[in-house]
């Protein structure tokens, strides 16, 4: 049964989006109650209904149509969410055939041992066994559209791989506290394609649904959930822009725009989305959308809503925003206005890579105490979710001359992306620099007795005279002597060097079926969710690739229930 949040007034309905102003965020009004579906009048029909054009949002839409259900798809925007603007990686393994032709032996069982170490109870062990166990089916199902995972060159450990690489460790695989627990094998399966591969992975889903003639509408935005006196979910009322108008010629650019001018002017991409969102608001037109069989809920996590990471994630609130604009946790409100129940909402993964430069792991990671307070070979969200859960997003890797020296060499001449050559440059070029240990805590206000103690510790580590405090591998180690010593500022809330960040709750669901359920555990009939939208796999901890392959599993999950139901009906209305 809806909640309360049905009695929602208009008055806080427009308070609501008055409260947007400055930004993008849509607004949800409370649920359309209508009493009977029959005699409503419908704009459009549909099976199954997906809200939400990203990865998650496309592979309910494909498992639907091929098997056999009638599916429409809505996307506030022109669709490829995140996952377009992603680096196309797929965590994927279990003994996929790229990880047999790098001579690598992985099982589901030891992905399984390795993952239930990253994502604690995020779904129960009998759902990350099949997801491990679906692994390698997915990776086909792709190449079965298209997509192509082949890679020629060793697997690496790196934040993300150069072209020709398509293979990686994506995660902490390697890093000795996990390998003890589970056979390291490398699972980052990123799209073949030149740059972030993102785009071309979308475009192969994308391609799909084309193929399948799945009715697409872009530029129609999801405002309230319809549904009957029971509480069950008949379908969504949409607001749409006219197609081929002047305000949806205007909408896209002023979209386009801003997404393009997000990483280096923020606060003017806000601008531009909040005009685009007045254009939604005037000009958009409501049409009443009917799903026979679900509305599946995969628009993503809610990072782009100031106001939801204030509630619910504060300590993530200085990290730079990774998405889209729709990123704005309109899915997961819509959810809760019908009764679902979000969970997991302060969990956010915060990317803080120091690797490469392959030195800069070497050195050492302190917060404001001079200690350290991670083992820097981690995979950068374990650093990144330490630093601004436990050390109020603060902290300083700390080099010495030679390790400098060497790290700049590879960011000049080692090949690497810009994103990670540039950065890393200036960061050393201008880091703060002193003869002592002591004189640099004193330049950048970190306890001097604190910083001495972590480097002389490091140090006798690094010399094979006891073991490291955080477990770093041997091979990660290396002795900070040679004088100046550096800080690299690494904190959340760097401009030079952004910490960008996604947020993994979302509503709770049916962990066999990816239907929506209420406080008391029951289904929400009708409503199911996907990817970012809904809790999942990756909802405790995240490594690259994590969340791609968790939406379109989870997609895919909720798309083959609701045809399940719609075949079902087919043969029960045949009889």
């Amino acid at each position: 049964m809806p909640t309360s949040s049905m009695s929602v007034t208009a008055a806080e309905t427009l308070q609501d989006r008055s409260a947007h102003a400055a930004d993008g965020v849509a607004p949800i009004d409370p649920p359309l109650t209508v009493t009977d579906a029959s005699s409503t009048a419908w704009d459009a029909q549909c099976d199954v209904l997906v809200a939400g054009f990203g990865a998650a949002g496309a592979a309910a839409a494909i498992s639907a149509r091929e098997q056999g259900a009638e599916v429409l798809v809505i996307d506030r925007f022109d669709g490829g969410g995140a996952t377009a603007k992603s680096g196309g990686v797929v965590y994927a393994g279990g003994g996929t055939a790229q990880q047999k032709a790098a001579g690598y032996d992985d099982t589901p069982e030891q992905m399984f041992n390795y993952l239930r170490q990253e994502t604690g109870d995020a779904v129960t062990p009998e759902t990350l066994r099949r997801f491990c166990e679906d692994s390698t089916g997915l990776i086909e199902w792709l190449e079965s559209i298209g997509a192509d995972f082949r890679s020629t060159e060793p697997p690496p450990k790196t934040s993300y791989p150069k072209d020709g690489i398509y293979l990686y460790y994506s995660g902490n695989e390697a890093v000795p506290a996990y390998a003890e627990h589970a056979r390291p094998a490398p699972r980052g399966h990123r799209t073949r394609g030149s740059w972030l591969s993102g785009k071309a992975l979308f475009e192969f889903l994308s391609r799909r649904v084309q193929d399948l003639g799945i009715e697409v509408r872009p530029q129609t935005a999801a405002r309230r959930l319809i549904v009957d006196p029971a509480g069950q979910v008949l379908g969504l009322e949409v607001h749409q822009l006219p197609p081929g108008s002047a305000a949806a010629r205007q909408h896209r650019k002023l979209i386009r725009r801003a997404e393009s001018l997000h990483n280096v002017a923020p606060g003017w991409a806000d601008r531009l989305r909040a005009r685009a969102r007045a254009l939604e608001l005037t000009a958009a037109r409501p049409l009443k959308l009917r799903a026979r069989h679900g509305v599946i809920l995969s628009t993503g996590g809610f990072i782009f809503n100031r106001e939801m990471v204030t509630q619910y994630a504060p300590r993530f609130q200085q990290t730079m925003r990774l998405g889209t604009t729709g990123c704005d946790g309109s899915g997961i409100r819509l959810g809760q206005s019908a009764g679902g129940v979000a969970a997991r909402m302060e969990k956010v993964s915060a990317w803080r890579f120091i690797n490469p430069p392959t030195a800069w792991p070497t050195g050492i990671v302190v917060n404001r105490a001079g200690r350290r307070f991670c083992n820097e070979q981690v995979y950068g969200a374990k650093l990144g979710v330490e630093m601004c859960e436990d050390h109020d997003g603060r902290a300083w890797l700390i080099l010495d001359r030679r390790l400098r020296r060497k790290a700049l060499r590879e960011a000049l001449f080692g090949g690497l992306w810009f994103f990670q050559s540039v950065p890393a440059f200036f960061l050393m070029l201008f880091a703060p620099r002193a003869r002592t240990p002591e004189q640099l805590a004193a330049r950048i206000g970190v306890d001097p007795a604190g910083l001495r103690a972590s480097l002389d510790a490091y140090n006798r580590a690094a010399a094979g005279e006891c073991a490291d405090e955080t477990g770093k591998a041997p091979d990660f180690r290396a002795e900070l002597r040679e004088a100046p010593y550096f800080a690299l500022d690494i904190s959340a809330g760097s401009s030079s060097f952004p910490c960008p960040s996604i947020t993994l709750g979302g509503l709770r669901i049916d962990e066999d079926n990816g239907q929506v359920i209420d406080r008391d555990g029951r289904p929400i009939a009708g409503l199911y969710a996907a990817g970012r939208t809904a809790v999942g796999i990756a909802s405790n901890g995240y490594v690259s690739g994590l969340s791609i392959a968790d939406c379109l599993w989870s997609g895919r999950r909720a798309g083959s229930h609701c045809a399940a139901l719609a075949r079902s009906a087919q043969a029960a209305a045949a009889n």
